[in-house]
Formats: structure tokens, C-alpha cells, sequence
């Protein structure tokens, strides 16, 4: 309790206005956050890019595992930075950050293509994922703690919910850069330059948004609470230890875990990355209008965030958080459902007029993808099924006879398969053409479309099931930082909330692309990748108690009974 009072004691003198503060952490951190998904928004182009030598297939799996990368490495950036914070104070870590993410981001737009540097293209391309993942790992934590600990008490939900905010412009921002720059690099070089060269500017652009953050960030002064505990000598010797070695602080974090983040990192990033890789890789919706929906969706975003931190100012972190979390697990599957009738009506007749099935013998068929592009796919059921999930298509699977090739049935089409297996290169390329021509003429003759029709799409409607989405994911991240910061003492917070926050974000939200488009290509339909963020929402998440409005910590009583 007594780290608390010198965090409400001290809110007064701080030396920097809270406008300040609050803008200078919310615009480096929405420039990380440009930085990260511009990244995400560019999947194809990456894929297309760096990873030429691999399969269509392998190829885009890889790429989302690239965008996972970045994830999985913000768990040590969080560690790295929480302890500089929690030591040296929290100005000088989140200074850092900027600096690492802007470099990184700056260098992607300079990297060779595999197609002129070969193994090393993507190997560099990892190598910049990495520090960027460790750099956003050590940003969030530290602006939010940053806001919170110049915030009135009574407002943190307010006030920190502008750093939640930053992420949204942040995606905002790199989708207007991307569209932009496909828009103008497309009238004045052919559509087909942005692909070629058009999709390094975007990166390029973050030198001077890197300008801009620093130069805000240089006017801030100290955490006020740091400042206090520095001037004491009562900050963290060894933050580590503290937060994860002693039972207290860690059944925090992992309360932190398991109650907030991996329900918070399932549903944002469903929100606003898998349902654009749905539209795009399943309903074959056009970059452009995808762009378009994603940025109005963003958009009617950035007022959510500060509204739900507002509410959970008033009415507690807890209900807010559990409203987003509910209305996100009721309208999963409806949802992607109806994008599918609004975006792309033709497919979805085509699927309900024809179905298509895959009879094979189960011996014969593997999974559907391969996040390293090593594994060859060249029995008869991998071709048919390796095809169909190539164009979009969801099918059944039957079991056959045993060692019969795998036939695709489309209607009253029947389509065999081939083995390929032990052929030379040029002859399983030539074999798997061959089917490849008959599916795709089996699809065109029952009707199944190539690519939406712009004159039969309902984009309100479509829109009004993003919002649905947006909804719940601001009622959600909203509140979080608060909910965090209010959660662990001050002394060790920066680390104690930075870990839990990345793991969840970075390894649920990160990885829910790649692992839900895996389910998609394994099973054979589209609307199976929801599967994955429906099953991390555990039913015990409404019995935990979650800090109310105005709780400053684990000390105010939220905690009791657990």
C-alpha cells in the first residue's frame, strides 16, 4: 500500500503536463505499432518476395510464420526492457525501443529479394523481425506504465487508454501508407510495380515518423513514482527475482496470463489480422477494398479504446473486459459467416450449389502446409487437397480404398488424382500441373468464382461485422493497461506486466494467422480457422477477480480469496 500512496503522492509534481505524456508515449508507440504491421498488412508481397524459392503454399505460410517471428521474440525484449525500467527507470528504456524499431523497419525496405541475394534475403529478413519483435517486447510496458504513473488515479482507464489507441492509429497509419503508395506507384509505374518494387516505401517511410518520436520523447522527463523510489533507494535490485521468484508477485503474472492476455491476444488479433488474411486468401477479396474495410474499421476504433477505458473507469476493469470477451466468442463463427455471404456471395452458393469432396485414403494425406517449405506434398491426396486449399476452396474429405490415388469430386465431376511420389522434379511438376488444370476447370464449370465480384459485394454489411469485431477488441484492450499496471507494485511492474503482456499478445495473438490458415489447409474449410481463438477463452476467466475501477493495486483487495 505504501508504493501505492507514492504513486498518488507524487502524481502532482511531476514535471511533465499529462497531455504531454500522454501524447509523447501514444506517438512512439503508434509508430512501433506502424512499423510492426506494416509488416502484417504486406503477407502476400512478403511471401512473393522472399520466399520465391518455395512453393505458393509454403511460401505463404512461411511469411505468417515470419509475421509470428516477430512475435515470439517479444517475450525477451519484454525481459530485457523490464529490467532496464525497473532499474534505470522508464524514460530511457522506452527511448530504446523506438530507436531499435525504427531501425529495423527502415532496413526492410533496403533488403535484397531472394531472387537477388537467395538464402541470404530471408535470413536478413529474420534477423530484422527478431529486433523488432524484441523492441515492441520492451515499448507497451513501458508507455503504459509511463501514462499511468503520471495519471490522477481515478482516470488511469482514461488516460492509458490512449496508449491503446496508438495501436489502432499505428495500423491506420500503414494501411493509408500502403494504399497510397499501391494507388500512386500503380497509375505512374503499372500494377505490377508495387509487387516489384512499390512495397519497399511504406518501410522507408518510418525514418521520418523515427524523427518525430524522438524528438517527442526527448521533452519527457522522469516517472514521477520512479523518480521518488530512485531519490529513496527503494527501487528493484533485482526485478527478476522479485516478480517471478517470490509466489505473490508471480500468481499475479500468471493471473495476468491466463485471465487477460491470452484472451486478449486471440481477440484483437483476430480482429484486425486474420480476418484480413480470411478475406484475402479464402475470399479472394482485392487488396485494395480490403484495405479500404480495414481502414474504416480502424478508424471507428481509436474513439472505442478511450471510451471502454473511460467506462472501466466507472463501472470497473473487470465488466468491460468480460463484455468484449463474451461478445467476441458469441459472434466468431456467425461473423466470418456473413463476410462470406457479404464479400463473396458466388463462393458461398458455389460451396451450397456444389460441394467438393476429396475421397483419398487417409495414409495418403499429410497436412497442408509447412512452415520451413521442405516437405514435398506430391501424393495424389496432397496435390487434390494442396489445390483446392490454394484456390479457396472448402471441401469434405472421404475415406477411399486403400492405395487408390485420391480422386476430387466436384458435383457429379470426378477428377483423379496422380502420384507423384519419386518422379524427378520436372515430371511432379508437370503431374501436379496436369491436376491442378483439371480442378481448377471442374471449379469454373460448377461455377466456383476466382476472385469476389465488386458488383455483388455488400461493403455496409461486410463493415457492420468488422465493427462487431471492433467492438468486442476495444471493450477488451481498452482497459488492459490499467487493469496491468494497477495489478503489480510499482517497484517491479515494468517487468512483471511487460511478461505476461507480450506472451499473450506475441505468442496467442501473434501466431493466430499462421496457426489458424494451418487448421484451414489441414481440414479443407475456410471457416474452421476461427477454431483457434474460440478455444482460448477459458470458462473460468469470469470467476477471476480482475481490479475494479479506482483499485491502485494488488494491495486494495481485488486479490483476496485467491
Amino acid at each position: 500500500m505504501a508504493e501505492t500512496t507514492a504513486d498518488q503522492a507524487d502524481a502532482p509534481k511531476k514535471e511533465t503536463s499529462l497531455t504531454t505524456v500522454v501524447a509523447a508515449s501514444a506517438a512512439g508507440t503508434a509508430f512501433e505499432w506502424y512499423d510492426f504491421f506494416v509488416f502484417g498488412s504486406l503477407i502476400q508481397v512478403i511471401s512473393r518476395t522472399f520466399f520465391s524459392g518455395l512453393p505458393e503454399t509454403a511460401g505463404y505460410i512461411a511469411a505468417l510464420a515470419m509475421f509470428g517471428a516477430g512475435f515470439l521474440f517479444r517475450p525477451l525484449g519484454a525481459l530485457i526492457f523490464g529490467r532496464i525500467g525497473d532499474r534505470a527507470g522508464r524514460k530511457g528504456a522506452f527511448m530504446a525501443t523506438v530507436l531499435m524499431m525504427g531501425g529495423a523497419t527502415f532496413a526492410i525496405g533496403l533488403l535484397p529479394s531472394y531472387a537477388q541475394a537467395g538464402i541470404i534475403a530471408p535470413i536478413l529478413l529474420v534477423l530484422m523481425r527478431i529486433i523488432q519483435g524484441i523492441a515492441l517486447g520492451g515499448e507497451y510496458g513501458g508507455a503504459a506504465i509511463y501514462v499511468a504513473e503520471h495519471a490522477p488515479p481515478g482516470a488511469r482507464g482514461r488516460s492509458t487508454s490512449w496508449v491503446q489507441t496508438s495501436a489502432a492509429i499505428g495500423l491506420f497509419g500503414a494501411l493509408t501508407v500502403i494504399l497510397l503508395t499501391r494507388t500512386v506507384v500503380g497509375h505512374t509505374s503499372g500494377p505490377e510495380a508495387f509487387d516489384e518494387w512499390g512495397w519497399r516505401i511504406p518501410f522507408l517511410v518510418s525514418a521520418g515518423l523515427l524523427g518525430i518520436s524522438v524528438w517527442m520523447r526527448l521533452k519527457l522527463s522522469e516517472s514521477p513514482a520512479f523518480a521518488k523510489m530512485k531519490e529513496e533507494g527503494s527501487h528493484s535490485k533485482a526485478p527478476f527475482k522479485e516478480a517471478f521468484g517470490t509466489w505473490p508477485n508471480l500468481k499475479l503474472v500468471l493471473i495476468a496470463l491466463a485471465a487477460i492476455m491470452f484472451a486478449q491476444g486471440a481477440v484483437w488479433y483476430t480482429a484486425f489480422f486474420y480476418v484480413q488474411t480470411f478475406m484475402e486468401r479464402f475470399l479472394k477479396v482485392p487488396a485494395e477494398t480490403i484495405n479500404l474495410l480495414m481502414l474504416s474499421a480502424t478508424a471507428a476504433s481509436a474513439p472505442l479504446y478511450v471510451f471502454f477505458g473511460w467506462l472501466s473507469d466507472k463501472l470497473g476493469r473487470k465488466a468491460v473486459m468480460l463484455f468484449g470477451m463474451t461478445l467476441m466468442l458469441v459472434a466468431y463463427f456467425p461473423a466470418f459467416h456473413m463476410l462470406s455471404q457479404t464479400l463473396n456471395p458466388a463462393l458461398a452458393e458455389a460451396e451450397a450449389r456444389t460441394p467438393v469432396v476429396v475421397v483419398a485414403d487417409p495414409a495418403d494425406c499429410s497436412l497442408q502446409f509447412d512452415p520451413v517449405g521442405k516437405a514435398q506434398f506430391v501424393t495424389s491426396c496432397d496435390i487434390a487437397k494442396s489445390t483446392l486449399a490454394n484456390a479457396g476452396v472448402s471441401y469434405a474429405t472421404e475415406t477411399g480404398p486403400a492405395g487408390v490415388p485420391a480422386q476430387v469430386r466436384i458435383g457429379n465431376n470426378i477428377i483423379n488424382s496422380v502420384d507423384a511420389s519419386g518422379q524427378p522434379a520436372e515430371m511432379t511438376k508437370a503431374l501436379k500441373a496436369s491436376v491442378e488444370r483439371q480442378i481448377k476447370q471442374g471449379l469454373a464449370n460448377a461455377r466456383y468464382p476466382e476472385k469476389a465480384d465488386p458488383a455483388r459485394m455488400n461493403l455496409w454489411g461486410a463493415f457492420g461485422v468488422l465493427l462487431v469485431f471492433v467492438v468486442a477488441a476495444t471493450a477488451l484492450y481498452g482497459p488492459i493497461a490499467a487493469c496491468l499496471v494497477e495489478l503489480f507494485p510499482t517497484r517491479i511492474r515494468y517487468t512483471a506486466l511487460s511478461l505476461p503482456y507480450h506472451i499473450g499478445t506475441g505468442w496467442v495473438g501473434g501466431f493466430v494467422p499462421f496457426t489458424a490458415f494451418a487448421i484451414v489447409t489441414a481440414v479443407g474449410g475456410y471457416l474452421f480457422g476461427p477454431l483457434v481463438p474460440v478455444r482460448l477463452h477459458p470458462d473460468q476467466r469470469a470467476h477471476l477477480p480482475l481490479p475494479a475501477a479506482g483499485d491502485q493495486g494488488p494491495t486494495a483487495g481485488h486479490l483476496v480469496g485467491l
